[in-house]
């Protein structure tokens, strides 16, 4: 990739970047470092969401090199290319439509690697103001980097179905550390004592929610969400037939054993099923928790709201995970389904941050303490 190709690309990361960085230096000075986590925290949501419709609408390849497309900056001046490989392959990965979806995930992720960039210098630059290290918001910059470098590989090695995997759970871990961030830079009244019950709950969740988006990422990658093909059976069978340990093969490629051969559909049965089956693990877990938040709430707002929301997206999940099977998974319902995976994992990360600081907020407190 030339040069110039590679300042113009840097250039549109930076425009993906300008309205959000606008908007926290427009708004006055008090209060940037907030503004800057909660928006780079709500650009990176965006971003899975516009991720999992890039790898929906199988637009991850629709520019088969990386970081630009054929070597261009965007699909414009690469339309020659695409147009080419469009016709000699009219149903394959590489379309006009397909590449521009692919470059603008790009956009948006490079935009997100310099909103980051941006919270790390604030960081370190406003340290005593600030009254908080730097160092978390340098380990989310390095984070972005290798979150990077697994977009690269998932293009470079053609959608292998663990490192799109992998690429999907960092990007959750990101989204989860900004919102670790924000939640400090926004306390909340919490006694001691309800975090000190509520702690070890709601991090069990976390762990589980994760388990869950891993499971729910090798489905996606490996297109098995229509292996079963009814609900609640899955083909008919409470257990049915599958192949686990194909299934389940980390180092293979997308759709084939590592000798070449097509991957049987019984791998892709067990695949789906064990997701579903976890599924349920997850209903339990979080609707114990959310019960558990309503009982220890008392007069905190913040735990009852945070409980309810819990719920909602709960059964939102539930509704869209199911709708994937059976209206033969449309797209909406597909993205909104890894939306609301990542929305959950960002609910428990805010709660678990304002619990772990234990905080006591009087009013007065809010502002010494989150004012950047």
């Amino acid at each position: 990739m030339s040069s110039g190709a590679l300042l113009q690309l840097g250039f549109l990361g930076l425009l993906a970047a300008s309205i959000p960085l606008l908007w926290v230096w427009v708004k006055g000075d008090a209060y940037k470092y907030r503004k800057l986590v909660w928006i780079t925290t709500f650009v990176t949501f965006d971003l899975i969401i516009f991720g999992a419709f890039t790898r929906l609408t199988d637009s991850g390849l629709g520019c088969p090199d990386w970081p630009g497309c054929y070597g261009h900056s965007n699909p414009i001046a690469a339309s020659e290319m695409i147009r080419a490989a469009e016709a000699a392959m009219p149903s394959g990965p590489v379309t006009m439509v397909k590449a521009w979806i692919e470059m603008l995930h790009r956009y948006i992720a490079m935009g997100v690697g310099v909103l980051i960039l941006t919270l790390m210098g604030l960081a370190w630059a406003r340290q005593a103001e600030l009254k908080r290290s730097p160092w978390p918001a340098t380990v989310l910059f390095v984070l972005v980097c290798v979150q990077g470098a697994f977009g690269a590989w998932t293009v470079t090695l053609k959608l292998m179905p663990v490192i799109v995997t992998i690429h999907l759970l960092l990007g959750v871990l990101l989204l989860c550390m900004l919102g670790a961030l924000a939640a400090q830079a926004s306390p909340v009244p919490i006694s001691a004592a309800a975090a000190a019950r509520l702690r070890g709950p709601v991090l069990s969740a976390l762990l589980v929610v994760f388990v869950q988006i891993a499971l729910g990422g090798w489905v996606s990658t490996n297109y098995a969400v229509l292996a079963c093909q009814d609900f609640p059976l899955c083909n008919g069978a409470l257990v049915p037939e599958a192949d686990f340990a194909r299934g389940f093969d980390l180092t293979r490629p997308l759709g084939l054993n590592d000798d070449g051969s097509l991957l049987p559909v019984q791998a892709l049965v067990a695949i789906h099923w064990v997701h579903r089956v976890f599924a349920l693990m997850v209903v339990a877990v979080l609707g114990w928790l959310g019960l558990v938040l309503l009982v220890a709430a008392g007069e905190s707002a913040y735990l009852r709201h945070t409980a309810w929301g819990l719920f909602a997206l709960l059964g939102l999940q539930v509704a869209s995970g199911v709708s994937n099977v059976v209206f033969a998974w449309p797209l909406a319902v597909a993205v909104a389904h890894n939306g609301g995976a990542a929305a959950l994992a960002l609910l428990l990360a805010l709660l678990n941050s304002r619990l772990a600081a234990q905080q006591r907020v009087v009013p007065a407190g809010f502002a010494a303490g989150a004012r950047a």
